[in-house]
């Protein structure tokens, strides 16, 4: 990768305050700078580092790309460098380590709450909600949740998950929090789970997720680009973030169709992961600013260098 936030020191002081001040995470969180989830142009930009408490660490060829922690909050503070990117998404470790080592001042903070249907496992349809709930994220100052729905029409474990799922719409709607779904239909095949990303499948898990719990004010769609991309965005009147995927596809062709999906109605940005942060390149500042430019073409970057930011972890510490 091309370019270093941390140093050595940084991580050093992360273990040990994480072993001798572990009340430091709820403190940072509670006082980092937030801002509103929408401001501007109405547009957001959030990197996503969810995928390794699913057990799912593979990028491309490379099946244990997400594996070292280290490498990648240094990736993930180069993405959030960018003044144009708006936040991250991720389950609470990483959240915290975010937190800690100084880098979510005004930065949404998405947090991710079901990752129990671990990748491969004989259970992975009932995605238990292992990470973040409702209460944790209001009493720590989270300002967006967001969770996974594979909708298998044949395996028992969907149901759980949509119940459990339907519970948390409901929570965080009372709670006046965002939450995210992301849906998919899914099936096993050859041992595995896959969604099926044809644009009717698309449509109907929109169906599907957008009717989940007891309000949709507060539920936002987080969708894949695919065909007939247009079609998707008819079945919803829900704010919709793009779905990036893996970095395997061909980058070209990845930029392209985020590109036209972002000019359709109802969509407000990208969610984006391994594609920016495990670039075939290894530029990560590069991808990252060429989809901030997509999603905020008229906002004029202001340069920002956070390795020269007070990241001091606590005031205790100071």
């Amino acid at each position: 990768m091309t370019g270093h936030i941390f140093s050595d020191a940084d991580f050093e002081r992360l273990r040990t305050l994480r072993a001798t001040d572990p009340g430091v995470f709820a403190r940072v969180l509670s006082e980092r700078r937030r801002r509103p989830v929408l401001r501007g142009d109405g547009q957001m930009l959030i990197v996503a580092a969810d995928h390794p408490a699913r057990g799912a660490l593979a990028v491309g060829r490379n099946a244990e790309a997400m594996a070292n922690r280290y490498d990648l909050l240094d990736r993930l503070a180069v993405a959030l460098s960018n003044p144009r990117v708006d936040g991250v998404l991720g389950s609470p470790d990483i959240i915290d380590d975010l937190a800690a080592l100084g880098v979510l001042d005004d930065k949404i903070v998405v947090g991710s709450m079901n990752r129990g249907g671990l990748r491969g496992a004989a259970f992975e349809m009932d995605d238990r909600y292992t990470g973040y709930d409702v209460d944790s994220m209001v009493s720590a100052g989270i300002d967006f949740a967001k969770t996974l729905i594979r909708v298998n029409l044949g395996d028992p474990g969907t149901a759980p998950t949509l119940r459990a799922t339907a519970d948390a719409v409901t929570r965080a709607a009372q709670a006046g929090l965002p939450i995210m779904l992301e849906p998919f239909m899914s099936s096993w095949q050859d041992g595995r789970i896959l969604n099926d990303l044809s644009t009717e499948a698309v449509i109907l898990s929109v169906s599907i997720a957008q009717a989940l719990g007891a309000s949709s004010s507060h539920t936002w769609l987080k969708l894949p680009v695919v065909a007939d991309m247009d079609r998707v965005m008819q079945a919803t009147t829900l704010p919709t973030l793009l779905l990036g995927g893996d970095s395997g596809a061909d980058p070209d062709q990845t930029f392209a169709s985020w590109q036209d999906a972002l000019t359709l109605p109802g969509v407000r940005g990208l969610t984006v992961g391994r594609t920016l942060l495990y670039p075939p390149d290894g530029d990560v500042a590069g991808a990252v600013a060429m989809a901030a430019q997509m999603v905020h073409p008229s906002q004029v970057p202001a340069p920002q260098d956070l390795s020269t930011t007070d990241r001091t972890f606590s005031k205790e510490s100071r």
